[in-house]
C-alpha cells in the first residue's frame, strides 16, 4: 500500500497512520465546502455551493441531502446549543438553524451595509460567533449572485452572543477565509485566500492574539502555503494547525513549521476531525469528499 503521507518531519508519523487509505466517501458535486460533524447525530454536513445544498454523510456511508435550496451555503459549525451555524453567499448572511428546523439570520449587514458574502464561521467558548467576509460570493452568479461589494474592507467579524452587535476584528485582508481558535483560544488563526484573484498576495496563515476574548492585536505571518491557497483550517488537540491546499491538507506545529503533508487528488476546500470516534479527518476537495483515520483530533473546549 503507498502512503497517502509527505513527511517532512518526523514528528508527523506519530499523527498519522501508516496503514490506512484515504477514502472518498462522496462524490460528483460542483464545489464542496463548510464541513461539519454533529457528534450527537452520527453524521457529517457539507455544502456544495453551486448547487445549493448541504449533503449529510452518516457512518454507515449513505449520503442524501439534508437541506435543498440552501442560499449557496458555504461554512458551517455547531454552536454551543448544537445548533448549524451557516454562512450563506445568496443571503449574504449568516443563520442559525433552530432545533425545530425554523432558520434565523443572526447577520447580513454592518454599518447600514449588506455583508458582501459571509464565507467561514467559528464559535468560541463564550458563544460569540466569528466569520469572514470575502466578496467570493458575489462576484459571479456561480456560487452566489454578482453585485458590487457594499463593505468598504473584507472584515473578519465578531457577533456578540448576548447583544447580537457585529464587529470588525480585522480589516486587513485581501479576502480572508478559514479561521480557527488555538486550544487555549488565546489566538486566533486565518487564512488569507487572496491570491486566488491577485498573485502579489502572498498565500499565508497569519495568527492574532487574542484579547480580552473580544479584541485581536499583533497579527504576524503563521505559515506559508506552498502548493495553492489556504482556505478551511483546523487546530487539533496538540495544537496543530491543519490547512487545506491544493495538493492536499497540511500540518504544521505551533510555531508553524510545516511537518508534512496527507496528499488528496483534488484541491482540498475544507477540513474537519470527527467520524465515530474522533479520529478521521474529513476533507471537503472540489467535487468530492474524502476521509481518512489519523493519530489526533480535535480539541475539546
Amino acid at each position: 500500500m503507498v502512503e497517502p503521507y509527505q513527511v517532512l518531519d518526523r514528528r508527523f508519523r506519530d499523527l498519522v497512520l501508516p496503514n490506512v487509505r484515504l477514502r472518498k466517501i462522496s462524490c460528483g458535486h460542483l464545489w464542496t465546502e463548510g464541513p461539519v460533524w454533529f457528534p450527537a447525530h452520527q453524521c457529517l454536513l457539507f455544502s456544495d455551493i453551486p448547487n445549493q445544498k448541504i449533503f449529510r454523510w452518516m457512518c454507515d456511508g449513505s449520503v442524501n441531502v439534508f437541506r435543498d435550496n440552501s442560499d449557496f451555503a458555504n461554512g458551517n459549525t455547531i454552536d454551543l446549543n448544537g445548533r448549524l451555524i451557516t454562512c450563506r453567499h445568496g443571503t449574504r448572511s449568516v443563520t442559525r438553524t433552530e432545533h425545530n428546523g425554523a432558520i434565523t439570520t443572526l447577520a447580513d449587514g454592518f454599518e447600514g451595509r449588506r455583508l458582501n458574502s459571509p464565507n467561514d464561521v467559528v464559535v468560541k467558548s463564550d458563544g460569540s460567533i466569528w466569520f469572514t467576509d470575502p466578496t467570493y460570493g458575489i462576484l459571479s452568479n456561480y456560487e452566489g449572485y454578482k453585485a458590487a461589494p457594499e463593505q468598504k474592507y473584507n472584515n473578519v467579524f465578531r457577533l456578540d452572543p448576548e447583544t447580537g452587535t457585529l464587529t470588525s476584528v480585522t480589516s486587513e485582508f485581501h479576502k480572508p477565509n478559514g479561521l480557527a481558535f488555538s486550544n487555549d483560544e488565546m489566538l486566533l488563526y486565518i487564512a488569507e485566500s487572496g491570491s486566488s484573484h491577485d498573485e502579489g498576495v502572498p498565500p499565508v496563515i497569519r495568527v492574532y492574539d487574542v484579547v480580552d476574548g473580544t479584541r485581536l492585536e499583533n497579527g504576524r505571518d503563521f505559515a506559508k502555503i506552498d502548493q495553492g491557497l489556504p482556505d478551511g483550517i483546523r487546530v487539533d488537540c496538540y495544537g496543530n494547525v491543519w490547512s487545506s491546499a491544493a495538493d492536499g491538507v497540511h500540518c504544521f506545529d505551533p510555531t508553524g513549521v510545516l511537518l508534512g503533508k496527507i496528499l488528496v487528488p483534488e484541491t482540498v476546500s475544507n477540513l474537519t476531525f470527527g467520524g465515530a470516534r474522533g479520529n478521521e479527518l474529513l476533507i471537503t476537495a472540489t467535487t468530492s469528499v474524502y476521509a481518512i483515520y489519523v493519530n489526533s483530533e480535535a480539541s475539546v473546549r
